[in-house]
């Protein structure tokens, strides 16, 4: 493997990274969109008791941040995954780039 092509590997390494990362940013960001908007758009219609409490007032004052805090450790636990996935194939590329050079 020369290294125009570990380059060339690595570069499309980055951008499915890049893809990857911009797709779960989206995601969540929905799922953050539909929790805040939809929790108080629809709060009259939650009307129900949960543990004493209307539903309503639990998903505004605890729930939502709840939620929040699940999405910022996934947003992390994900981030890590793809952050090695890519450092992995840049370890990889140069490694064969270097054998090949050398």
């Amino acid at each position: 493997m020369d290294s125009i092509e570990s380059d060339r590997i690595l570069a499309a390494a980055r951008t499915l990274h890049w893809q990857r990362s911009r797709r779960l940013s989206f995601g969540l960001l929905l799922i953050w969109a539909l929790v805040t908007f939809g929790g108080t758009f629809f709060a009259r219609e939650l009307s129900f008791s949960f543990f004493g409490w209307p539903f309503s007032f639990w998903l505004a004052a605890q729930g939502a941040v709840l939620l929040y805090c699940a999405l910022i450790a996934y947003y992390a636990y994900a981030m890590r995954k793809l952050d090695k996935a890519l450092f992995d194939q840049a370890k990889k590329s140069s490694m064969a780039a270097a054998s090949a050079s050398g």
